[in-house]
């Protein structure tokens, strides 16, 4: 039997909240539309490159979001004792350029699992924490708007790259 991504259901929120539970509310509202974007498709759909010349794939967005959620939350904010999700010694593009459609469910399952563990991760955290970066400070707000905006963009990709795989887009 083929695996197909679930359907999913996203989230409302309070868009006048305080900056913490508005932050985590916007981003997982953009995860959920991500998720919601690639619902329906095959493992062989979401690996296929839809829009040439470029390989970016929905496959391949998966398995970047993933890799993101891990760094940002866990490696870099929570300072967890864990590798990398790819090996960084494979390419900085590794996450989107080795895709394998049979492993689709896997890859996904592995999303919303690092979706779980960051926002464990950061459970209990003020947005003012920070960690240093490059001899520079970064602070947990500063992870939520660059996550926000990381899924705002792929979003963006999702939509085009959906929409050549089987003429549907999300809202």
């Amino acid at each position: 039997m083929t695996w197909t991504a679930p359907e999913v259901t996203r989230p409302s929120g309070d868009t006048s909240a305080a900056e913490h539970i508005l932050l985590p509310s916007l981003l997982a509202w953009h995860r959920s539309t991500f998720l919601q974007k690639v619902a329906g498709l095959t493992g062989e759909q979401l690996a296929t490159a839809s829009v040439p010349p470029s390989n970016l794939t929905l496959l391949g967005l998966i398995r970047h979001l993933a890799k993101v959620e891990r760094i940002w939350f866990r490696l870099r904010y929570a300072a967890q004792d864990i590798e990398p999700l790819y090996d960084p010694a494979l390419g900085k593009d590794h996450d989107f350029e080795v895709l394998d459609a049979t492993k689709a469910e896997a890859a996904y399952n592995t999303l919303l699992e690092e979706i779980r563990l960051a926002d464990e991760a950061a459970a209990h955290g003020s947005l003012d924490d920070t960690f240093d970066l490059g001899g520079n400070p970064f602070s947990l707000r500063m992870i939520y708007v660059h996550m926000i905006g990381e899924y705002a963009r792929h979003n963006g990709h999702a939509d085009l790259l959906r929409e050549r795989v089987d003429s549907h887009t999300g809202a």
